[in-house]
């Protein structure tokens, strides 16, 4: 019996707000996307287009708006060929959150306020 990544999943408030943000910080695209019949929920997938891995944006309906994101102890990471390009990139779009200069690696955040470590390939 063997386990590999699948997916992981961000719940958000504004589902198109964060596509965008997704589609223009990472190049995330939309790959597949579940509507409920009755409204309440919609589930979207984005992919880099490279590796099966995606991430799951949740909207829902009846949720009353911000979610309580605790602590921010955890994060998604995504590895980028151009790490200072992409610096740039980001400082621009204004989500550049934390620097970590001595580990070579920077943290963004998305609308939601969820965390994303940029980490330089290897």
């Amino acid at each position: 019996m063997t386990f590999t990544f699948n997916h992981f999943n961000f719940n958000v408030k504004n589902l198109e707000e964060s596509i965008r943000f997704y589609n223009e910080a990472l190049g995330l695209k939309e790959m597949k996307r579940k509507e409920a019949k009755d409204g309440s929920y919609i589930l979207v997938f984005l992919g880099d287009g490279k590796t099966n891995f995606s991430l799951e944006l949740t909207w829902l309906k009846e949720h009353p708006g911000a979610y309580d994101l605790g602590e921010l102890e955890y994060h998604l990471a995504m590895e980028t060929d151009d790490y200072e390009s992409s610096y740039k990139k980001h400082q621009d779009m204004g989500c550049v959150c934390y620097t970590n200069d001595a580990m070579g690696i920077y943290f963004i955040h998305d609308p939601d306020g969820y965390w994303i470590e940029i980490v330089p390939a290897k």
